[in-house]
């Protein structure tokens, strides 16, 4: 079961839209503001890993003269569903109905900031700026790029702070007060300026080298680029946020490890997430690459579930990186910014073509430009966003089938599913699971364990009765 937030990025769609997971390759990627440039970097970021917040829930009752007849997966996913009490439902609802409006905003904002800056005319003075300071092209870009990057998330921060701050612990999610969540988000914006500036001067070098084939390396620069985070972030990255610790509890480690060493992954240790000090999510990730590989865990995860639901939730974890989920996903990403790149340039050169006087934008190749690079791409993005995440779905799918047959612990999934119900719908529309879910719903993802509960009970064999709350911590 992934463990994914779902959460919109303030600065651009591709965060809320694409959310993509890595399988082989985890990168807990903070509420960190990313301004819309990152939709360029986003994408490197995309292969991010997310987590599944909930509470506890009590098991549906069943009685064992009904089961002995006959087990009924739709009515047993009906009786999970219906454990979730209507007000819990509600607060569920509203807050991840209120994500619909966030990817809206997000991107109204970036075309906002976008259209500012260039209608403004302070990109090109920005750029002229740059070009005073320094003759070499690249320090040119890496100067327009600091600038650029800091202004944006000047502008952006009033609605990173409501969606990341005050609405987390609005729905009771979040548990850093103010100056613990402004210095990760000053930590993030650090990285940002880093990864972004350096990502910048190499596109802005395809750019000025390369016109015509500008879509093909740019796209080759990016999946470089992605690739470089995901084997860096498990290392040099996911430390400066959170510690690391190794698991003690015997019982808990042996069982996990017991599953990855059936499906070949090259762990010998897991690992605790002081997650808590940050928010209640549950999360989990099997993360890393050439060696980083790493399975970890949050508190969070190992105080509110039972055995069971951590088996089940690793195992889907594993899922992702056995199935090669990663690296799937890295050529879907491959192909989306090739298109991207694409069609951003026939569009660019349209915008410039008609307006480079009263921008103060050249061609392509001139930093000035950046803004409509970032208005280009994130509206492609943000038209994408049934696409994007249907991709994901259909990945997060294969994780779960993975994760039951590996686990074998339906109602251990069933109940994760639940603990979904804190943050994520659990009973949308199909038109809402197809525009918003990037993973499955929690009735999708119940409905596949009792479906799996019922193939594989012993004939004759009436499934267990649960007749107990969940523990409240372990």
């Amino acid at each position: 079961m992934d463990l994914v937030t779902g959460k919109p990025s303030l600065q651009n769609a591709l965060d809320e839209s694409s959310a993509f997971l890595s399988a082989r390759f985890r990168y807990q990627a903070h509420a960190v503001m990313r301004p819309p440039v990152i939709i360029l970097l986003s994408v490197g970021f995309v292969i991010a890993l997310m987590p599944v917040y909930a509470q506890q829930n009590p098991a549906p009752l069943r009685s064992a003269a009904e089961n002995a007849n006959r087990f009924d997966p739709a009515a047993a996913t009906e009786a999970w569903l219906a454990t979730i009490p209507r007000d819990r439902r509600e607060k569920s609802d509203a807050y991840f109905e209120g994500g619909y409006w966030l990817l809206l905003w997000n991107f109204l904002l970036l075309a906002a900031i976008s259209v500012f800056l260039l209608e403004s005319r302070i990109s090109a003075r920005l750029r002229d700026l740059a070009e005073r300071v320094s003759r070499s092209k690249n320090l040119q870009v890496a100067c327009y790029a600091v600038a650029y990057l800091l202004l944006v998330y000047v502008l952006s921060f009033p609605l990173n702070l409501y969606e990341h701050f005050f609405r987390e612990h609005r729905y009771g999610l979040a548990t850093q007060s103010f100056l613990p969540w402004f210095r990760e988000q000053l930590i993030g914006f650090g990285l940002t300026i880093i990864g972004g500036t350096i990502l910048l001067i190499a596109l802005y070098t395809v750019f000025r080298r390369a016109p015509r084939t500008c879509w093909i390396w740019g796209t080759a620069v990016a999946v470089a680029f992605m690739l470089v985070v995901v084997f860096i972030a498990p290392v040099f990255i996911e430390p400066l946020f959170n510690t690391y610790k190794p698991i003690t509890n015997p019982e808990i480690k042996n069982s996990i490890l017991a599953m990855a060493r059936a499906n070949q992954i090259p762990a010998k240790q897991v690992f605790e997430v002081d997650a808590s000090r940050q928010n209640t999510r549950v999360s989990a990730n099997v993360a890393g690459l050439f060696g980083t590989t790493r399975i970890a865990l949050n508190d969070n995860l190992l105080k509110q579930c039972a055995l069971p639901e951590l088996r089940a939730v690793m195992a889907h974890e594993m899922g992702h990186y056995v199935l090669n989920h990663g690296v799937k996903l890295l050529t879907y990403a491959g192909i989306f910014l090739a298109i991207g790149f694409a069609l951003t340039r026939v569009l660019f050169d349209a915008a410039v073509k008609r307006w480079s006087v009263r921008w103060g934008v050249r061609s392509i190749a001139d930093p000035a430009g950046l803004p409509l690079l970032a208005l280009i791409f994130g509206t492609l993005v943000f038209l994408a966003t049934p696409f994007l995440n249907t991709l994901v779905r259909v990945t997060e799918r294969e994780a779960d089938a993975f994760g039951i047959n590996t686990s074998c612990e339906p109602d251990g999934m069933a109940k994760v599913a639940l603990r979904l119900g804190a943050y994520r719908k659990l009973d949308p529309t199909p038109l809402e699971e197809f525009v918003f879910f990037d993973h499955p719903s929690g009735r999708a993802r119940i409905r596949m364990a009792m479906d799996w509960k019922a193939a594989n009970l012993p004939a004759g064999e009436s499934p267990a009765v649960e007749t107990a709350l969940l523990p409240n911590s372990r």
